[in-house]
Formats: C-alpha cells, structure tokens, sequence
C-alpha cells in the first residue's frame, strides 16, 4: 500500500541542501522549495529514508516526513494557500 508524505527539510549547508533536493526529486513532486509530496510505498519510504540519511550532518540537520493518509481511496488533492496562491514550483533548488 503506498501512503502519501509531506517531506519536508532544513539543510545547513548548501552542498548538503542541493543533494538532498536531488534524493527527494526521486522520489516526489516538489511543492516548495524545502517541501515534497512523495506517494511511497514502505519499501521507498526505506530507501529514501537511507539515502536522506548518508546526506545530511545529523547534528545540524532536520527531515521531517508527514504521513498525511493512503494515496488509494483519499480523494482529490486539494491544495489551498494563504498569501501568494499555490503554483506548481518547477524551479530547482536554490542555495544562497
């Protein structure tokens, strides 16, 4: 059964930063620029669990996964913001 994540990142380091960016690419659709939605089955959920870990400083970093319910059977996904609307973001990660 595969669950849909909110995978979401605070990277101290732009190096770090920019290759988690690329794991959770595999892995998902890129919401904002720390925030994926990634529909997983356990199995990925594992691997890019395993591949987040060997990128990031665990003492400096934080990945933070939300199991927000099954992809089967949940609905349509409704997206909605405050401020400035909700844009499918397409850009690549940004490191200053």
């Amino acid at each position: 059964m595969r669950t849909t994540y909110l995978v979401c990142y605070d990277i101290t380091d732009d190096k770090r930063l920019r290759r988690v960016f690329k794991s959770c690419k595999n892995y998902g659709d890129h919401l904002q620029y720390s925030v994926f939605e990634c529909d997983l089955n356990p199995a990925e959920k594992v691997a890019l669990e395993c591949d987040l870990a060997e990128v990031i400083n665990h003492d400096e970093d934080q990945v933070l996964f939300v199991a927000i319910g099954p992809t089967e059977g949940r609905g349509d996904r409704v997206i909605t913001a405050l401020g400035l609307p909700y844009t499918k973001l397409d850009a690549p990660c940004f490191a200053f």
